[in-house]
């Protein structure tokens, strides 16, 4: 499987965010700035949005994510999305042994999640 543009941004401010103190700290009170100065493009969020970003680093705690609610009727998954399930992936998470990491492009790791493309090209 091939990470998108988007997936490999997201790894690079999740590792400058595990690295530096004082970026992750920008990045939660101000997270559209930040990440524009990061990355030199503009965010590109849909009308009516906004960018929250959570530290949830903290290892003594366990957080649950609760998604806006959404029909499931007549669903249908995306050319990706059925490419991804038909590839046969099958990861156990976390694994055993306690190494929570995952590899992403360039040597940089951390948790695997999928974005929603928000950045462009200035």
């Amino acid at each position: 499987m091939e990470f998108t543009q988007e997936q490999k941004m997201y790894a690079e401010i999740v590792q400058k965010a595990w690295d530096d103190a004082e970026f992750k700290n920008e990045l939660v009170n101000n997270p559209v700035a930040t990440i524009e100065k990061f990355t030199g493009k503009k965010l590109n969020l849909p009308e009516g949005k906004k960018l929250v970003v959570r530290d949830q680093s903290d290892e003594s705690v366990v957080y649950i994510n609760i998604p806006a609610a959404k029909s499931t009727v007549d669903a249908e998954l995306s050319e990706e999305q059925l490419e991804a399930v038909s590839g046969g992936a099958n990861v156990i998470w976390p694994p055993k042994g306690g190494d929570t990491t995952f590899p992403f492009p360039g040597g940089t790791t951390g948790p695997f999640i999928p974005t929603i493309p928000i950045l462009t090209t200035i």
